[in-house]
């Protein structure tokens, strides 16, 4: 199972996280606090890290 990250806090990679269960998806910038869930209690995975040229 993929960790759960809370709002506000800071995205460990730069990438799209979703929130389980539902259609929001977000990008985030590793660093940068993740915003809010649309439902408290919510938290984001990520679904896809961003790949860097050269990587």
């Amino acid at each position: 199972m993929a960790k759960k990250y809370t709002p506000g806090t800071p995205a460990p990679s730069s990438g799209q996280y979703k929130v389980p269960g539902s259609k929001t998806e977000i990008t985030a910038i590793e660093g940068k606090p993740l915003p809010p869930t649309p439902k408290p209690g919510q938290g984001y995975v990520q679904v896809d890290k961003t790949k860097h040229k050269g990587d």
